[in-house]
């Protein structure tokens, strides 16, 4: 059985989507966010207090992108995964990485500084620039959604599990305002897939059973 340390609406959600579009079974651990300060037996679990944690019998894993990539390949075959053998392996593997090194890292930022720093903390200007860096990278989501469904190989997948959480980031922050009209339509159909509906259910319900609130 899989096991994967999660708080609502993080990057966790990655492969929480992953394992539900591919019929994984799995055991979800909900966490308060941030867990290394709200939940710190969980240090003793995952030293870096950061989630997502995913367990696989001797694996473990702390990468959001990695652990989607891996529930693919590992637990596969599935059309998820492109294949090395497939024309669109380049890119697919690009937008794995795209994923979070450029489009979750400025949306931190301004997650940090607009909301979860103290008040005398928080930096507008500096939520302001990495708002800005986001949108311009979100540049490169706009153009290939132009003329296509999905981001690469003719097809859903992995890539727009990763790329579709940092859409669902964004709009939980205030920047999906500011989509392109291709990402929005492109968020709209992710959005309607069974896969994220099913885990956004997961999330919640066993966020509830839990009894681990969503963030504010």
């Amino acid at each position: 059985m899989i096991t994967l340390y999660h708080c609502h609406a993080a990057r966790s959600f990655r492969p929480l989507w992953m394992l539900e579009e591919q019929g994984l079974p799995y055991d979800l651990k909900m966490l308060p966010f941030p867990p290394r300060v709200l939940a710190k037996e969980y240090l003793a679990i995952n030293p870096l207090g950061t989630i997502p944690f995913m367990i696989d019998g001797d694996t473990r894993m702390t990468e959001s992108s990695g652990i989607c990539h891996y529930l693919g390949t590992r637990h596969g075959p599935t059309p998820l995964v492109v294949g090395v053998e497939e024309a669109a392996y380049g890119a697919y593997l690009n937008w794995m990485f795209f994923s979070d090194a450029t489009l979750t890292f400025p949306q931190t930022l301004v997650l940090r500084y607009s909301q979860l720093e103290p008040e005398e903390r928080r930096n507008p200007q500096v939520a302001g620039d990495y708002a800005k860096w986001f949108l311009g990278r979100l540049r490169a989501v706009e153009a290939a959604t132009a003329n296509a469904e999905w981001l690469c190989a003719g097809r859903f997948t992995a890539a727009d599990v990763v790329i579709g959480y940092a859409l669902r980031l964004a709009e939980n922050i205030g920047l999906a305002k500011d989509f392109g009209p291709n990402v929005q339509a492109y968020w709209q159909r992710l959005q309607q897939r069974d896969g994220y509906r099913r885990a956004v259910a997961a999330e919640t319900l066993a966020g509830e059973q839990q009894n681990v609130p969503k963030r504010a």
